[in-house]
């Protein structure tokens, strides 16, 4: 059994999912600690896990804290050098653990890390969540290498290279247990979605890389937890995207770039009404309020190291729907700053 790598599956009511993915898992991970943290599920999870694969490692935890609540307890009680956190709806494939773990074990500033992930439903393209490793405009839009909102491209091998991104995905995020503790892990506060951009974002400011392994790849199914059309889905994004700004934007431009998100989020409440989908336009109203009421908990006490961090500064929502730039390669080429000594 290795160590220093250890696959962490967390579990919210998943057992389809465990009894479909798990085997897979399994198979293609041998000589690996594997083991499934429970964010309190009710379908009997456990018990099904203990009877069918008792070799797996179980943590209860007595509550749904979330994404990222559930991995923080999960985390301060395993020991291992790597963790990587995977998502219970992944299909692996062989030998999808080394060639990251080869990459990050290359340079020590390397906090985090994530294989290429393409689409279980449509093998040949790549995936919402990741894709080829993740980025975002000044204005906290993310998109990807391979994924710029609802285009997937097909995976060519354009995107077999390793390199430095803005973000890893945390449905396959490789990270360095050293480096996830020193930032104190997830922000709590989020609950789920968009807390590994903050992650990344804190990572990157404390002078470490977050990159992207093409040499490895993995199936996602995804909306395994909340369907992308679910109003809370819509409520935690648009709250936790103004949250991660506010968090991590030097002082001086975090206003500025939230009062743009306020116009630029009306215009997409604009849009869900006009399908119709009122339930969304009223979870972005809510998600602003929420953020308004945390703005006093996100300044205190608040000490931040900044660099120029590798943003887009263009705006992807501009480049995307007026200019027609549906693919990563038309976009301006996105240059990364020189990392920081720790």
């Amino acid at each position: 059994m290795n160590p220093n790598v250890a696959i962490v599956i967390l579990n919210y009511n998943g057992r389809h999912h465990l009894e479909k993915f798990l085997p897979n898992v399994l198979s293609h991970s041998s000589g690996y600690e594997i083991w499934v943290a429970d964010n309190a599920s009710s379908d009997h999870s456990i018990e099904w896990l203990q009877e069918n694969y008792p070799t797996v490692k179980t943590l209860c935890i007595p509550e749904n804290k979330g994404y990222a609540g559930g991995y923080n307890e999960a985390l301060r009680q395993i020991s291992s050098q790597y963790y990587v956190l995977l998502n219970s709806d992944i299909e692996v494939t062989t030998g999808w653990i080394e060639p990251v773990i080869a990459f990050m074990e290359s340079d020590s500033k390397i906090a985090a890390c994530q294989p290429k992930i393409l689409a279980y439903d449509l093998r040949t393209h790549f995936e919402y969540a990741g894709a080829a490793g993740g980025y975002m405009d000044y204005l906290g839009y993310p998109f990807c290498r391979g994924r710029i909102f609802d285009t997937r491209e097909e995976d060519l091998g354009q995107y077999d290279d390793e390199r430095d991104v803005f973000w890893a995905t945390g449905a396959c995020l490789f990270v360095r247990s050293e480096a996830f503790h020193k930032a104190n892990g997830f922000d709590e506060r989020f609950f789920a979605h968009m807390e590994e951009i903050d992650l990344c974002w804190r990572l990157l400011n404390m002078g470490y890389r977050i990159t992207y392994s093409g040499k490895s790849k993995v199936y996602h199914v995804g909306g395994g937890t909340l369907h992308k059309s679910n109003p809370k889905k819509t409520f935690l994004n648009y709250r936790n995207n103004l949250v991660m700004l506010f968090k991590n934007l030097p002082k001086g431009r975090r206003w500025k770039t939230v009062i743009f998100r306020l116009i630029l989020d009306g215009i997409s409440s604009a849009r869900f009404m006009a399908t119709g989908a009122w339930p969304d336009v009223f979870a972005i109203l809510k998600a602003h309020f929420a953020f308004y009421v945390m703005i006093p908990s996100l300044t205190k006490g608040q000490k931040r190291n900044f660099y120029r961090a590798p943003l887009y500064y263009r705006s992807i929502v501009w480049e995307y729907f007026v200019l027609g730039k549906h693919r990563f390669t038309q976009l301006t080429k996105l240059k990364f700053p020189t990392i920081p000594k720790l």
